[in-house]
Parts: C-alpha cells; structure tokens; sequence
C-alpha cells in the first residue's frame, strides 16, 4: 500500500542499524547495505519511505487532540501547564540539544551518495517517472530535515556528503554555522531540485509529496526568512546586525539586507501563487453546519469534515496527508480526547475575540451588532453572528460530541470539563477546541482506536502567503491577493469588503488579545494587521502559530508587559448560577461548585478578584511559572545550542577550540539562562 502510514520494512531496518546521529563524526556505514541495495528502484524507494516519518502528524500512542493541539503555548490555545518560554530563567542551556542534529541530514546525504550516480547513469530506467518521483522526494526531505533545524536556531552548517569519523579536522570545518539567509537559499535550491523532478499528483495519491506540496513549502521558508530578516532587522538575530555572532565573511561583498528581504518575499510570491491559482476556486463548502457529520457520519459541511475525515484525498485544498487504519493496526487515540473530554487544551478570549462578525466589523466597534452580555449566557451565545470558522471550531454549548454507539443518540458536550478534569482532559480556557472532532464513537472506544486523517500540507497555506508577501513587498493589496482574500472570507461567512474592516481596525484593541498586531515592539498599520488576522483565522490548531509569532518578532512587548491568558467568561455567569440549565455540573448532573485558593493545588477556577473571565494560570502557585503573566526576553526567538555540542564541534575538544557560536543571548554552560538583548 501507497501510503506512508506503513512504513517500507527493508528500508526502515536498514535506516535503523544507523546510530541516532546528533553530530558529524557519527556516519551511516555503507558497509551495512548489501552492494546492490541502491541500484533496485524498489529497494531506493523504500529507503526514502522512511523519510516520511519525519513530517509531523497524530502521534500514534499518545492521548491528546494530536496536531490540532500544536498551538498551545501561544496567544491563540492554551494548555494546562505554561511552557517555558514564557518564564525566563526557567528554560535553561541544555546539556546536549536536540536542535543540533544531523541524524535526517545524514539519511539524506547518505542517499545520494549511494544513488544520484546510479540515477545521472540511467540504472532505473526501467520506470524513469517512479525514479524521478524518489529523487525528488529525497530532495524534498533534505531540504525539511534543514527547515525543521533552521527555523528553530537559525545559523546552520550546510553538509551536503557523509564524513569519515576519523577525519576530525575535516568534521569541525564542516561544523561551521553558515548565515541564516544562506541556509534558507540552500533549503529552496533544494525545493527547486524537488519541483523539477516531482509529479504533479504522486503514485502514493495524496499520501505522497507532489510538486505543489513542494511549493507550498517553498513558499513558507520563503515568507519566513523575508519577515525574519524585516521584523528583526537592525538586531544580532539577523546576519550582519549589531552584535550577531556569526562571519561576516561569509556572508559575501555584496550583502544587503534588504535586497535578501526583497528576494525572498519574491520567492515566496511565485510558489505560492501556483499553488493558490490552483486552489482558490476549489475551496471547500462550508455549509455553516455546526454539526459537521450526521448520524451515519456522512458530512454536513464538507469544510468541517476536511480535519476529521479518514480519507482526506477528495478535498482539493489537503496536498498531503497521513492516513491511518484500524484493519492494518495503524491508529491514534485523538477521537478519545475530542468525543469524551476538553483534550487538555482551549482557545484563548484572545483568539475568539479577534474573529469578526458576519458583517466584516470587529466586536469592539459599536456597529458590529455584538452584544457583551452574551458572554454572561454561555459559549453558544457569545459568538452569535460571528465568522463561522471559530462557531463551527469550537464546542458551543448545544454541541454534539459524539452519537451513541447502540442507537445513535446525540452525546452532548459537557462544559464542566472546565472544572472536573486532568492535564489531559480538561477544557483548561472553557473555549473547548473543535476542529478535528469526528463523530462515530467507535473511535473514542479503548486505546489506538481514531483513524482521523493527518494533514500535513494544506494549499489554501499558499493564498496566505501570497497576501502576506506581496503587501510586506509592495505595500497594497494586489489583484491576486485580493481575489485570495475575497475567496477567503466568502467561506468564513464574512462580508468580503476587507478596506471596511480595515477602516474599523483600532490597533490598541486589538493588540489587548493579539501579538501579532505588535512587530519589535511597535503597533504595525491596519492593512498588514488584517492580512495577519485572517492568517490566525484560518489556520488555528493548525501547528503555524509560534513559527508566525516568532519571524513577526512579534513577542517584544512582554519583555516588560507581562500578558494574561483568558478563557470564557465564568462569575456572573449561566456557568456559575445552579439554577441554571448551564451551569457546570459533572456527567451524573451533579453541580460543580469551583475551588478557589492560589496556594493549592486542588484549585479549579482562577479567583473572582482577578478577573470575571478564566485565567488559567492563575489558578493555583503551585508548580507554576506564570502566575503572573507571560513574560519574554528576546534570546527566546532562537533556541539555545547545547553545552555539549560545543564541545563535539572543537579543534580540541575543548570550549576554546569551537568553530560553532551560541545563539544571541543565551550562555554556553549546560544550566545558564539567557540574558537580555538589548
């Protein structure tokens, strides 16, 4: 079977007698694969079908809402525990960091060197389009196995061959760490390659990379170094700024900075484009059903099936996808957190306040219609006449969970997972998340049971950074993006006249629950706002937000304005009242009355002094980093290299013989923490 849920076995054992790699003394053995290995197109293929576990899906054990819950830690979902990056001083220099790792590089490497000769000679021109398709996807996955690397510490070493480990001096010259901007040329040279060689439409249907799925991806390391180099130019973080670390040298004669932005967010204008000309008319229906399926698990809005299907290859927005199977042992446990519990995750009040009203105006303007004393009457009622996708996304109060097994019954969704639930179960901000709930409850019955469908590339990514691109290039609102944008808004629901809902944009609100309304610190104008907005509006849960967050140096402002993560509005509420239908009870209908007290750990609700809404973590002390709000320093932006990766990238073995740099900010000893950047 075509599909990279099963995983070729000679081609995973024979990966797998190579070490976990972490640096570039520790080769792949080409004395371990039998001397023919590479010239059987079958065999070759199967080594780079490996190389698909490397892209992110549904874990396949663990309990949780898989991708969908990938957000939590930013300013759109919350989980019940605070991440690190938001309590400096917490998140330490590590012994030895996972980010300083060449093992898929290697894979990678090690697979042209064993086949790009045996490809250039025509060995598999038995089946020349299969051959090209594999060596297109090796290039692909080379270029993922640096964007993962890169977009997480940013100055990389570029190796492009496997090692002897009894070179030293050739391994440490190599180690060096190239500029950002070089490496992010690198990973679209590589896409390039990856397009040329790719069909259209992949032998393994849409469980297979194909030349849009290759641009798409182009298209997003593209915008990201475009806006990296923008939002945090004049900083050490960007090649050549004050204080960067790096080699001047190598980043040639003729630099500049600008014209390295200009060149990217060309790039990514022109991938994206294909893609999203392609796709823009092929939408899929959002009928605005809140209940996605119907009791035979047909699709009443095929918008909202798109993220719980099993077979996702119908929709034309989905590039690729995981797939998953109950008859060949290949599943998940997602469905058991969406149909049963809150999945240990929720939408911010920040996020939901910043989706618009059907209309096209925000909720704070006086003409938008919404009223603030729905909050005090439950979920359902607050996002009346709101932009569907956060409606049809998130569990109201009237919603389905699930059908029953014996006769079909509606299950519906019980708000008191806000209170009577664990880190994995609970709804921690009342905004229970939606998006990827299916509804046969066959797959919330016992362990590994969800064969929910894993999106991986999704083309209307590609319409977003177009409209991105092409405003941060030139300013205006072009025609391509305009027709990306009208599209957009027209599934939403929402008036598709954008220049109104600019003209009603006040930044100052919006920043109270947006940080992407913030680049380094200062307010950013309305237009570039909104194109921003809609890219949180569409891709909520969709594992985007930090990467976003992060390349906007969109996080300045909590260096000295710590920021209050809020969920539904609770006191005063139906929620809190007994005499009312909604308030919090658990599944035998017994109220749910809420324990306050910060110093303990049996607290479950944040305390009515404090604010009328949710706060999660400022429920309890206990154990908790951000009591008092999330608070940032500009080292975060990178993560640290580790302590020992100095070491193993040395002349002597010794810190004073590295080749390699720490990240700005952050020190070289395992347990430093990072200091302030100026």
């Amino acid at each position: 079977m075509n599909k990279y849920i099963k995983i070729a076995f000679i081609g995973a054992s024979l990966c797998g007698l190579t070490a976990c790699q972490d640096y570039l003394d520790e080769e792949p053995k080409s004395n371990i694969l039998p001397e023919n290995y590479f010239k059987d197109l079958s065999l070759v293929q199967a080594y780079v079908q490996d190389f698909y576990l490397w892209l992110p899906s549904h874990s396949d054990n663990s309990y949780g809402l898989g991708t969908f819950s990938s957000d939590n830690g930013t300013d759109n979902q919350a989980a019940l525990k605070a991440s690190s990056m938001w309590a400096p001083g917490t998140w330490l220099v590590p012994e030895r960091a996972s980010n300083w790792n060449f093992e898929n590089i290697r894979k990678a490497n090690f697979f042209f060197e064993q086949a790009q000769e045996n490809f250039d000679n025509d060995v598999y021109n038995s089946n020349q389009s299969l051959a090209e398709q594999v060596m297109g996807e090796a290039h692909f996955f080379r270029a993922w196995a640096y964007w993962v690397r890169y977009k997480a510490i940013g100055d990389f070493p570029i190796v492009e061959k496997v090692y002897d480990n009894t070179q030293r001096d050739e391994l440490v010259a190599n180690s060096v760490r190239q500029p950002r901007n070089k490496v992010a040329r690198y990973i679209l040279d590589e896409l390039t390659e990856a397009i040329k060689l790719l069909p259209e439409k992949s032998t393994k249907g849409k469980n297979g990379i194909s030349k849009n799925a290759a641009r798409l991806l182009r298209a997003r390391v593209a915008l990201f170094e475009a806006t990296w180099l923008k939002h945090h130019k004049g900083t050490a973080l960007v090649p050549g700024g004050p204080g960067w670390p790096g080699d001047a040298a190598l980043l040639g004669t003729g630099f500049n900075i600008d014209d390295e932005i200009a060149y990217f967010l060309t790039e990514a204008m022109a991938s994206a484009k294909v893609v999203g000309d392609e796709v823009v008319g092929k939408l899929a229906t959002n009928t605005e059903a809140k209940e996605g399926q119907n009791t035979d698990y047909g699709s009443n809005n095929p918008y909202y099936t798109m993220f719980c299907d099993a077979d996702l290859s119908a929709y034309d927005e989905v590039l690729l996808y995981r797939s998953y199977s109950v008859s060949e042992n290949v599943t998940t446990q997602i469905q058991a957190q969406f149909q049963k519990n809150g999945g240990g995750s929720g939408w911010t009040r920040g996020l939901v306040n910043s989706f618009l009203m059907k209309n096209g105006l925000p909720v704070y303007d006086g003409n938008s219609g919404y009223n603030a004393a729905w909050e005090n009457e439950g979920v359902s009622k607050t996002l009346t006449d709101r932009d569907s996708r956060i409606v049809i996304f998130t569990k109201g109060d009237d919603c389905v969970d699930t059908y029953s097994l014996s006769d079909k019954t509606p299950i519906i969704w019980r708000e008191g997972w806000l209170l009577d639930g664990t880190s994995e179960t609970r709804a921690v901000t009342g905004f229970a998340v939606k998006k990827g709930k299916g509804y046969n409850y066959a797959e919330a019955q016992g362990n590994n049971a969800s064969f929910t469908g894993s999106i991986v590339f999704r083309a209307t990514e590609a319409m977003l950074i177009y409209m991105e691109a092409s405003y941060e290039k030139n300013g205006t609102v072009d025609g391509t993006a305009d027709g990306y944008w009208k599209a957009l808004r027209q599934r939403a629901h929402v008036d598709t006249d954008y220049s109104k809902t600019i003209a009603a944009t006040v930044m100052a609100k919006e920043a109270e629950g947006d940080w992407g309304a913030y680049s380094h610190g200062a307010l950013i104008d309305p237009t570039l706002y909104n194109i921003r907005r809609e890219r949180r509006n569409e891709l909520i849960g969709e594992a985007l937000r930090m990467d976003d967050l992060r390349r906007w140096a969109a996080l300045d402002q909590m260096i000295t304005t710590p920021y209050i993560i809020e969920g539904i509005k609770y006191w005063g509420t139906c929620y809190a009242d007994k005499t009312n239908p909604l308030c919090l009870k658990d599944d035998k209908g017994v109220f749910l009355a809420p324990i306050v007290d910060e110093t303990s750990d049996k607290a479950t609700m944040s305390a009515k002094v404090l604010s009328d809404y949710v706060r999660p973590y400022q429920i309890t002390r206990t154990q908790n980093n951000v009591f008092d709000g999330y608070h940032f320093t500009r080292a975060h932006y990178l993560d640290p290299i580790g302590h020992d990766n100095f070491t193993r990238a040395s002349t002597d073995g010794q810190m004073s013989g590295t080749v390699i740099y720490q990240n700005p900010g952050w020190g070289t000893n395992t347990g430093d923490a990072p200091t302030n950047l100026d």
